[in-house]
């Protein structure tokens, strides 16, 4: 959860001078243009964390698929594994290890990347109706235009399948088909299920009556936690009406969805 690891970030080094070092030798450079000052904010934009420490000092680092945070306590030991960042604060020391991009950017760097990025659904300044206009005018199925992150920022594969089986929309309908009203609900639902998770720090998306407690199933085992309706439940069946799950490869990520509870829209 990038979000819960900015807020983190701003409540342990915000305002404290932070020892930034690259361990690993790749990111050399940047951390020696930020090391021992102050960190002015840290803040998340879709997948991107922004670490600012003045003008045109922003580290903007994005995981991607295998990059990790660790955070240790102080005093500090020697760094273990190929370490890109370490940042070193007052009350403890956090490694990234394995990102996407750890780079230094300017600020017209950063306005750009924000210009390019659709709105996100965990930031209060989102503009949903600019994520309307993408998707509202476009062939493109729900379930690509979702994960698009020039549409919207921030929203993964876990997402996608939920919020789509949340509201009995099959994957592969046409943005251009969606009713507004549908839109609407659809990125309150985000809104209110991605605030969840980043406040939880694991994903849930089934509503009380589907849990283990009410349905007396066992707890979901997962690596990405959390109960949840269709991903990763391929031939399961559907907790609501127990069709199996059906999947298939989209855009490179498997797509997870109800057959029955996500029937095609009459054409």
């Amino acid at each position: 959860m990038l979000h819960r690891l900015a807020r983190g970030h701003q409540r342990r080094y915000a305002g404290y001078q932070v020892a930034v070092s690259s361990p690993q030798g790749r990111f050399t450079a940047g951390a020696a243009a930020v090391d021992g000052r102050v960190l002015v904010r840290a803040e998340a934009l879709g997948k991107h964390l922004l670490h600012v420490y003045g003008p045109d000092l922003v580290v903007g680092v994005h995981l991607g698929l295998y990059g990790t945070v660790t955070a240790h306590p102080l005093p500090v030991e020697p760094p273990r594994g190929q370490v890109r960042m370490r940042m070193v604060g007052p009350t403890q020391c956090d490694d990234l290890r394995g990102p996407a991009s750890c780079e230094l950017l300017t600020d017209a760097e950063v306005a750009a990347l924000r210009a390019r990025l659709g709105p996100d659904p965990l930031r209060r300044d989102a503009d949903p109706d600019r994520a309307w206009s993408r998707l509202s005018r476009s062939r493109a199925p729900l379930a690509t235009l979702l994960t698009d992150q020039t549409v919207l920022a921030g929203v993964g594969n876990v997402y996608r399948a939920e919020v789509l089986f949340r509201h009995g929309l099959d994957p592969m309908r046409p943005g251009r088909e969606l009713r507004r009203e549908q839109w609407e609900a659809l990125w309150a639902d985000l809104v209110g299920l991605m605030r969840h998770g980043a406040r939880r720090g694991r994903i849930d998306t089934v509503l009380p009556e589907h849990d283990p407690v009410r349905t007396g199933r066992a707890p979901r085992r997962d690596r990405h936690g959390g109960e949840v309706y269709v991903y990763r439940r391929a031939g399961q069946p559907c907790l609501v009406c127990g069709t199996e799950v059906a999947t298939a490869g989209l855009g490179g990520r498997n797509l997870y969805w109800c057959p029955r509870c996500q029937p095609p829209a009459a054409r």
